[in-house]
Protein backbone atom coordinates (compact mmCIF):
# COMPACT_ATOMS: atom_id res chain seq x y z
CA UNK A 1 0.00 0.00 0.00
CA UNK A 2 1.28 3.82 -1.09
CA UNK A 3 0.99 5.97 1.39
CA UNK A 4 1.58 10.10 1.10
CA UNK A 5 3.04 11.72 4.19
CA UNK A 6 3.23 15.33 4.43
CA UNK A 7 5.21 17.89 6.65
CA UNK A 8 6.40 21.25 6.86
CA UNK A 9 3.76 23.33 7.67
CA UNK A 10 3.04 25.63 10.42
CA UNK A 11 3.09 29.34 11.35
CA UNK A 12 4.22 32.22 9.67
CA UNK A 13 4.15 36.62 9.23
CA UNK A 14 2.90 37.70 6.12
CA UNK A 15 5.56 38.08 3.93
CA UNK A 16 7.69 34.91 5.65
CA UNK A 17 8.85 31.45 3.89
CA UNK A 18 7.99 28.10 4.29
CA UNK A 19 8.58 24.62 2.43
CA UNK A 20 6.56 21.77 2.32
CA UNK A 21 7.50 17.94 2.39
CA UNK A 22 6.14 15.24 0.75
CA UNK A 23 7.10 11.72 0.89
CA UNK A 24 5.47 8.40 -0.67
CA UNK A 25 6.24 5.07 0.79
CA UNK A 26 5.33 1.74 -0.37
CA UNK A 27 6.52 -1.03 -2.71
CA UNK A 28 6.68 -1.67 -6.47
CA UNK A 29 5.10 1.72 -7.74
CA UNK A 30 6.12 4.75 -9.29
CA UNK A 31 4.93 8.21 -9.58
CA UNK A 32 3.88 10.10 -12.60
CA UNK A 33 2.34 13.76 -11.84
CA UNK A 34 2.65 15.22 -8.16
CA UNK A 35 1.12 18.24 -7.03
CA UNK A 36 0.18 20.41 -4.15
CA UNK A 37 -3.53 21.54 -3.35
CA UNK A 38 -5.19 23.77 -1.03
CA UNK A 39 -8.13 24.29 0.94
CA UNK A 40 -9.09 27.34 3.08
CA UNK A 41 -12.14 27.15 5.57
CA UNK A 42 -15.34 27.00 3.77
CA UNK A 43 -13.88 26.75 -0.03
CA UNK A 44 -13.25 24.48 -1.97
CA UNK A 45 -9.76 22.60 -2.91
CA UNK A 46 -7.58 24.27 -5.49
CA UNK A 47 -4.42 23.84 -7.02
CA UNK A 48 -1.63 24.89 -6.26
CA UNK A 49 1.53 23.55 -8.48
CA UNK A 50 2.07 20.68 -10.40
CA UNK A 51 4.80 18.82 -11.70
CA UNK A 52 5.48 15.66 -14.00
CA UNK A 53 8.41 12.87 -13.68
CA UNK A 54 10.58 14.59 -15.99
CA UNK A 55 10.42 18.08 -14.07
CA UNK A 56 7.51 20.44 -15.81
CA UNK A 57 5.54 22.71 -13.69
CA UNK A 58 2.52 24.24 -13.42
CA UNK A 59 1.16 27.01 -11.02
CA UNK A 60 -2.18 28.70 -10.18
CA UNK A 61 -2.01 31.87 -11.33
CA UNK A 62 -1.99 33.32 -7.54
CA UNK A 63 1.15 31.81 -6.61
CA UNK A 64 3.26 32.32 -9.61
CA UNK A 65 6.31 34.20 -9.14
CA UNK A 66 6.30 33.14 -5.03
CA UNK A 67 5.81 29.48 -4.68
CA UNK A 68 8.23 26.70 -6.49
CA UNK A 69 7.52 22.91 -6.97
CA UNK A 70 10.07 20.41 -7.14
CA UNK A 71 10.76 16.66 -6.55
CA UNK A 72 12.94 14.32 -6.14
CA UNK A 73 12.32 11.57 -7.97
CA UNK A 74 14.80 9.35 -6.85
CA UNK A 75 13.23 9.79 -2.77
CA UNK A 76 9.52 10.07 -4.35
CA UNK A 77 9.19 12.95 -2.75
CA UNK A 78 7.86 16.76 -3.65
CA UNK A 79 8.48 19.57 -2.10
CA UNK A 80 6.49 23.45 -2.33
CA UNK A 81 8.98 26.37 -1.20
CA UNK A 82 6.67 29.07 -0.45
CA UNK A 83 7.73 32.57 -0.25
CA UNK A 84 6.28 36.22 0.71
CA UNK A 85 3.51 34.70 2.10
CA UNK A 86 -0.18 36.06 2.38
CA UNK A 87 -2.08 35.67 5.09
CA UNK A 88 -5.03 34.55 2.02
CA UNK A 89 -2.50 31.69 1.53
CA UNK A 90 -3.73 30.04 4.96
CA UNK A 91 -4.88 26.18 4.53
CA UNK A 92 -4.79 23.14 4.70
CA UNK A 93 -2.07 22.07 1.86
CA UNK A 94 -2.51 18.73 0.88
CA UNK A 95 -0.16 16.62 -1.41
CA UNK A 96 -1.08 14.51 -4.33
CA UNK A 97 0.21 11.98 -6.76
CA UNK A 98 -0.33 9.95 -9.46
CA UNK A 99 0.16 6.31 -8.83
CA UNK A 100 1.39 3.75 -11.15
CA UNK A 101 0.95 0.03 -9.97
CA UNK A 102 -1.25 -2.85 -11.19
CA UNK A 103 -3.86 -0.46 -10.90
CA UNK A 104 -3.40 3.71 -11.65
CA UNK A 105 -4.69 5.87 -8.70
CA UNK A 106 -4.30 9.07 -7.35
CA UNK A 107 -3.52 9.22 -3.86
CA UNK A 108 -3.60 11.55 -1.66
CA UNK A 109 -1.73 12.83 2.05
CA UNK A 110 -3.15 14.01 5.09
CA UNK A 111 -2.65 17.34 4.91
CA UNK A 112 -0.70 19.91 6.57
CA UNK A 113 -1.60 23.26 7.70
CA UNK A 114 0.00 26.75 6.82
CA UNK A 115 -1.53 29.94 8.98
CA UNK A 116 0.08 33.06 7.71
CA UNK A 117 -0.43 36.36 10.05
CA UNK A 118 -1.05 39.37 9.44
Amino acid sequence: QVQLVESGGGLVQAGGSLRLSCAASGSNFRINNMGWYRQAPEKQRELVATITSGGSANYADFVKGRFTISRDNAKNQVYLQMNSLQPEDTAVYYCRADIVKKLNYGLWGQGTQVTVSS
